[in-house]
């Protein structure tokens, strides 16, 4: 079972070293889009990841407008997203619980070991249904 990821990121090396530890883990299809803006284009024009990695704080379209804007569209408001930041602000925190799709928040460096217990989850929950 292939799991699709789309990766919401401002920064490339941050980008780098996510797409190549989670290749190494086995997930090779993984897409990256460098603002909300970019994330909601690759939504409406792809077929929907089943994971969405989501930093918060990025230029055009920051992470917070990216899920206002994917309920208010009703766009891929049923993929489950990981909030990646650095931020530690317990507001950040207390604001992610307010989206039923944000199923964790992590904070960067990423934990990826983490990240790979939850994907295998996602995955064994795509498999069931």
């Amino acid at each position: 079972m292939m799991i699709k990821i789309l990766i919401i990121e401002d920064d490339e090396i941050t980008n780098f070293i996510t797409k190549t530890n989670l290749e190494k883990l086995g997930y090779k299809n993984i897409a990256v889009a460098l603002n909300g803006q970019e994330g909601l284009d690759y939504l409406k024009n792809n077929t929907c990841p089943d994971l969405i990695l989501l930093d918060i704080n990025m230029p055009i379209l920051d992470g917070w407008d990216f899920l206002e804007a994917t309920t208010r569209l009703n766009l891929g408001v049923k993929i489950p997203v990981v909030i990646i930041t650095s931020s530690i602000r317990f507001e950040d925190r207390s604001n992610a619980e307010l989206y039923s799709n944000v199923i964790d928040y992590m904070e960067k460096p990423i934990n990826f070991e983490e990240l790979n217990n939850l994907l295998a989850n996602l995955k064994t929950k795509k498999i069931e249904s």
